[in-house]
């Protein structure tokens, strides 16, 4: 049970780094604190209340969507998820799948929520769902692809045979961790895909916007000079006052 309250409320590494946002960012737009210790008290122990676990879905922390899904009050029923140490899907890479309708065919994964053991599989794994329905209109029906578990539903593909093969990570001898197939021993390289986040498709090709984007320079300048003075100190100088008088002795007994 530790180790579920654990994952029900961590947010996976790969789904920051999609986001691309800093992870204190992704933290503060899902998690609800109902109450915390006022700032400005430190005589008061810091505490806060807040709630512990939340359902993680196909939407992104950081969406309207998940905090619906997750409003305060709202009970849902719990869903255990299988720790894994290390791993081994990301997006691009091509996958068999194990189970279902659809067992035996290849595809490539579009998304991975690492929250749920999820995957889903371009084309794969698909359900038909109406939207858009109400009195006045019969609304839409669409293909919609739903996740599959990495622990038993999807498999990765060996490079060399073609075939759904188990993988582990393992070391090169210029000490880069890679995946290796158990099947023939080949390396899986990591897809470049898996580098895409929602604002650009890799790091080489992200173009700076010059009116919102803070440059590298300016932000790795030093611009803080450590001195041995207040802040009061510091105006005083800037406005070019001088203190000439003598603070009176003070005496303790």
């Amino acid at each position: 049970m530790r180790i579920y309250g654990y994952l029900a409320k961590k947010v996976g590494d790969l789904t920051i780094k999609y986001s691309n946002f800093p992870e204190s960012y992704v933290k503060k737009s899902y998690e609800q604190v109902y109450w915390k210790t006022p700032a400005g008290y430190p005589q008061y122990k810091k505490a806060q209340v807040a709630r512990k676990k939340y359902r993680f879905t196909t939407n992104r922390p950081w969406t309207g969507q998940f905090r619906q899904q997750n409003e305060p009050g709202t009970l849902r029923k719990k869903v255990f998820v299988e720790p894994i140490r290390d791993w081994t899907f990301f997006r691009g890479d091509r996958v068999e799948v194990m189970v279902g309708k659809d067992k035996g065919k290849q595809g490539i994964v579009s998304q991975v929520i690492q929250e749920r053991n999820w995957v889903i599989v371009e084309g794969l794994n698909t359900h038909l769902r109406v939207v858009g329905k109400d009195k006045n209109f019969p609304g839409i029906t669409i293909q919609s692809e739903a996740p599959l578990l990495v622990t038993s539903d999807v498999k990765l593909v060996d490079p060399e045979s073609l075939k759904a093969t188990d993988v582990e990570w393992r070391y090169t001898e210029e000490g880069d961790k890679v995946r290796v197939s158990l099947a023939s021993s080949r390396i899986i390289p990591i897809p470049k895909t898996a580098e895409e986040t929602i604002d650009y498709k890799s790091k080489e090709l992200y173009i700076d916007n010059i009116e919102k984007d803070t440059t590298a320079d300016a932000a790795t300048k030093i611009t803080f000079a450590p001195k041995l003075r207040t802040f009061e100190m510091d105006i005083m100088e800037e406005m070019g006052i001088k203190e000439d008088r003598v603070p009176a002795k003070s005496y303790w007994y």
